[in-house]
């Protein structure tokens, strides 16, 4: 199946909350858009791994997305490195993607970080046929993305561009609460932390209406990227 979009979280509910509304608002357009998460959020302070698969293939249900999976890295201890490169590799070449969505270049939570460059190195190194990688047996066509942006985590980063989500925060909001055991529950036992508190799931809107302000509409997302952003002429600019 080949994406025009595929997008990568170093857990499940980190495209949710970096990207959510341009993935639902490029599904509403027509694109075939993926989720390849690395990692299942196994040191995740709430929940367990498995009640995050669950959590993540409803959360893909929601945005509608056309495929979701888990390369089941080690959660806080993956590294860039041969190995780990290959296997997002192979995620590149089977989905063929123009545009490939990553986490944030630098970011509280070390995961990001490292997943922003180890996806980042990974589309270079897909486009070089001297790589040979194979799925089910099959070998694998040489794939490079035409283009690699980072969407903004918890560090508010200043963006490279940002785009217009307006009418479609709530169905980012809807996906993001999708992981029941990760956000703001009032009647949960389990141990606070920084993204369970009301102020965080309100953080979904705020965030989003700032950056829509900036740019004269009611919503928007922010991201960076490592290469100029070009543009046809100005009448291309909102």
């Amino acid at each position: 199946m080949k994406l025009d979009i595929l997008a990568f979280g170093a857990h499940p509910d980190d495209v949710e909350l970096g990207c959510g509304a341009t993935i639902a608002k490029e599904i509403s357009l027509g694109k075939k858009v993926g989720i390849v998460d690395l990692t299942r959020g196994e040191l995740g302070t709430r929940g367990s791994a498995e009640i995050r698969d669950v959590e993540a293939q409803d959360s893909a249900k929601i945005l509608g997305v056309s495929v979701r999976e888990n390369l089941a890295f080690a959660d806080g201890f993956f590294t860039n490195d041969k190995e780990h490169q290959l296997e997002i590799i192979k995620m590149i070449r089977k989905y063929q993607p123009e545009i490939v969505l990553c986490n944030a270049i630098d970011d509280r939570h070390i995961d990001h970080s490292k997943g922003s460059k180890l996806v980042s190195d990974a589309c270079f190194l897909s486009g070089l046929m001297k790589i040979e990688t194979e799925v089910e047996e099959k070998p694998q066509e040489k794939w490079r993305p035409k283009q690699v942006y980072h969407y903004i985590q918890w560090k508010n980063l200043e963006p490279d561009f940002v785009i217009d989500v307006t009418g479609f925060i709530d169905k980012k909001t809807a996906s993001v609460l999708a992981y029941k055991t990760q956000f703001y529950d009032p009647n949960s036992n389990e141990p606070e932390t920084p993204i369970t508190s009301k102020n965080f799931i309100d953080s979904i809107n705020y965030r989003a209406r700032d950056l829509g302000r900036l740019i004269g509409v009611e919503f928007a997302e922010g991201f960076t990227t490592e290469r100029y952003v070009a543009v046809e002429n100005l009448d291309k600019l909102i």
